[in-house]
């Protein structure tokens, strides 16, 4: 099993008692910022509670037959019919897009990627298959029935900017984070050191079944089974460390903050290889790249 660098309950960003007393389904870490788990994986939501129509934005898009806990948790949050400015994606896997061709439809809303993940969102490619032999859990000795038919939201799809904005995301950037996929970003808002990192770090052992349903939190590498660039995988971890965030919501597991999740993090970028890569894999001696945006060379 994957090595873990632990954190205590006391550096959740989360508070359960607020969220109860809210109800909406979603679990608050700043005014504007919330997140909702369903089932394996985490949506973020970006706005003010009571925003209203197409006052907020919606980052990923949930697993599959989640479409009915995004849009009432939506709806609890920003206003009974309540559409997003736009979706906005850290990458196309399949725990990350869901249901997003539905909600793309349904609220005639724009969905941004990285022009490297453009092929994964248009229908016009799949990614390499998962590697099941690491991690050592069920979640990644199950791998290979994860759904892996591209999306097609080629009619909705913008792509970010090259400047490092966020259209509907004013005061956030995005940041090329790749490693687990081509075009994985993460988001950065620099004013109170906020950090939407997707999947290129996580906050659970999201190999293991037990970890998932525990929610347990610890700093880990990219979800194993699905990464197929670990030297860039390393790097994003770097650069995100670097960034020293006051807090961060993930792709999986719960929210962190503060000093002891920084110390982590940092722990992570300096020993990533040998707490994060696997010792032998798939693609651990040749990555699987795609370079020119089109799809994966496979090794």
């Amino acid at each position: 099993m994957v090595q873990q660098i632990p954190i205590t309950p006391d550096s959740r960003a989360d508070d359960p008692r607020a969220d109860a007393a809210r109800g909406d389904e979603t679990h608050a870490i700043a005014d504007d910022l919330a997140y909702r788990r369903l089932v394996i994986a985490n949506v973020v939501f970006v706005g003010p509670s009571g925003a209203g129509d197409r006052g907020w934005v919606l980052v990923d898009a949930g697993v599959p037959g989640s479409k009915g806990a995004i849009t009432e948790a939506a709806a609890a949050r920003f206003g009974a019919g309540a559409r997003p400015k736009a979706i906005v994606m850290t990458h196309g896997h399949f725990d990350h897009v869901g249901v997003l061709e539905d909600l793309a439809a349904e609220w005639d809303a724009p969905v941004y990627a990285h022009a490297l993940e453009r092929p994964y969102l248009d229908g016009s490619a799949a990614y390499p298959p998962p590697d099941p032999s690491v991690g050592g859990g069920l979640m990644a000795r199950i791998s290979p029935l994860y759904p892996t038919r591209p999306v097609d939201v080629s009619r909705h799809l913008r792509l970010l900017p090259e400047d490092g904005s966020v259209p509907p995301m004013p005061g956030w950037r995005w940041l090329h984070t790749p490693g687990h996929t081509p075009g994985h970003v993460s988001f950065w808002r620099e004013e109170d050191r906020s950090l939407i990192a997707g999947d290129a770090f996580v906050t659970t052992a999201q190999e293991s079944a037990y970890a998932v349903a525990t929610q347990r939190p610890e700093i880990h590498g990219p979800p194993m089974y699905l990464t197929t660039d670990w030297a860039a995988a390393h790097r994003s971890v770097e650069a995100l460390a670097r960034l020293e965030p006051e807090r961060v919501v993930t792709g999986h597991g719960r929210p962190l903050a503060g000093p002891e999740m920084r110390r982590a993090l940092a722990a992570l970028a300096q020993t990533f290889e040998a707490v994060a890569v696997p010792k032998q894999g798939r693609y651990v001696e040749t990555p699987a790249r795609a370079e020119d945006g089109s799809a994966y060379r496979e090794p």
